[in-house]
């Protein structure tokens, strides 16, 4: 193989293949990168995780076609420290590969590419399109919500199923058992009959990664078991976790009868400030609300106590609520609009948090005893 590319084309594709592939490897080849130069004038990278695979292809310019794998954190940190706007050679022959850029000269040991595994996608039965920017939102609006306990594997991604509410719609929900958050979009086209999905949380990071230089749209194809996101240049194939994600419908409240309607910076602001005493035991704030007016404060046995008003507009009978403040300044940070809903029913009840009625994301947010 013997390949030139532009160093930033190089450092850009290998930014987005060698973070799939995890540090520390008891399988050698998985801690590489295959390099496949073709004879039509592109670079095709690929790394893999046997659970996720990311394959992008660049514009190269190609003496000789050819493969081979070479260690993707080393090549990556090679193409950082290379000079800006250098041209790069790739040659690889023997079980080494020459990598060259002006005055440097690196060579690496490689490993045969017919040792690389390759994700066996099998048929992807439901495909449709999505707009990038409504991925994002997806993404952005659950992942913080995603659980991180390894016993509950099922919750560790966010789950995407269809549902036939007024219209046909396409759901995106992740939950850890203290909060909820969930995203509703119009169902695209071909995604009627779709499985019920969980996708890996590794994978959701990689996709959030990728998508930041996407304009258009980006193709979905899964089925029940893998699910394959190609972006342009990049395709990303993941296999989805095999589990049951619980019915959490059932936790989304419908009778929530007290509603405060407040600024979410403002109360954003607010929860920061007095949650500063707050200690990893005492992580709860608690909502004084009587008319028109919301006390937050925070007591810690250690640093003492915190008290804010912070205004609202309120108009049930007085009720005192905690809520863990990190969660709920997760939840705030996802809150776009100037308004924000908050629907309670009792300190011990469920609160639902949303924009509007009309809103696309919704939350659940468990109280705590304060």
């Amino acid at each position: 193989m013997k390949a030139i590319i532009e160093r930033a084309t190089l450092l850009k594709s290998l930014g987005h293949v060698q973070s799939v592939v995890e540090r520390r490897n008891t399988i050698p080849i998985l801690s590489n990168v295959l390099i496949d130069a073709t004879a039509d004038g592109a670079i095709r990278l690929m790394a893999t995780d046997l659970d996720l695979q990311i394959v992008e292809n660049v514009q190269a310019q190609v003496d000789q076609p050819g493969a081979t794998t070479v260690s993707a954190h080393t090549l990556f940190d090679i193409a950082r420290k290379l000079p800006e706007g250098s041209q790069v050679r790739l040659e690889a022959a023997d079980g080494k590969m020459l990598i060259q850029a002006g005055r440097a000269r690196f060579n690496l040991q490689t490993l045969p590419r017919d040792d690389f595994p390759i994700i066996a996608e099998g048929a992807l039965p439901t495909s449709f399109e999505l707009p990038a920017a409504t991925l994002v939102q997806i993404i952005d609006k659950t992942r913080f919500a995603i659980s991180t306990e390894e016993t509950r594997y099922y919750l560790n991604g966010i789950f995407f199923h269809v549902s036939d509410d007024a219209q046909p719609v396409l759901k995106a929900a992740a939950t850890d058992g203290h909060r909820l958050a969930r995203v509703t979009v119009p169902r695209p086209d071909g995604a009627d009959g779709m499985p019920d999905v969980i996708v890996p949380r590794k994978c959701v990071g990689e996709l959030r990664k990728l998508l930041e230089e996407v304009d258009g749209s980006v193709t979905v194809s899964l089925s029940p078991t893998k699910i394959r996101f190609d972006l342009g240049n990049a395709v990303l194939t993941s296999k989805l976790i095999d589990g049951t994600f619980p019915d959490y419908s059932r936790v989304i409240p419908t009778g929530n009868d007290k509603l405060l309607k407040i600024d979410p910076r403002s109360f954003e602001e607010g929860v920061d400030r007095v949650a500063t005493i707050a200690t990893e035991k005492t992580r709860a704030v608690k909502m004084a609300l009587e008319k028109d007016k919301i006390t937050l404060s925070v007591t810690s046995p250690e640093n003492g106590t915190a008290a804010e008003e912070v205004p609202g507009d309120y108009d049930a009978a007085p009720i005192e609520i905690g809520f863990n403040a990190r969660y709920l300044l997760d939840i705030l940070g996802q809150i776009d609009g100037d308004s924000v809903e908050v629907h309670l029913a009792d300190a011990a009840a469920p609160t639902l948090i949303r924009e509007g009625e009309k809103a696309p994301a919704l939350y659940v947010l468990m109280p705590m005893r304060v």
